[in-house]
């Protein structure tokens, strides 16, 4: 659960630096979406970890 931790982490510092940075031309609302996402996903997965460490 921890390499998807830092998937998460890696895809939302990605999309952030392509939404934010203004590397995609077109639409970076896309990538600002994504950078959301992934940063959620990162937070629960955490979180997710955490509870299942301290349950064994």
């Amino acid at each position: 659960m921890l390499r998807w931790s830092e998937i998460f982490l890696i895809m939302a510092l990605i999309a952030s630096l392509c939404g934010f940075g203004g590397m995609m031309g077109g639409d970076p609302t896309i990538a600002k979406i994504l950078f959301f996402i992934f940063t959620f996903l990162f937070i629960a997965s955490v979180v997710n970890r955490r509870q299942t460490r301290n349950a064994k």
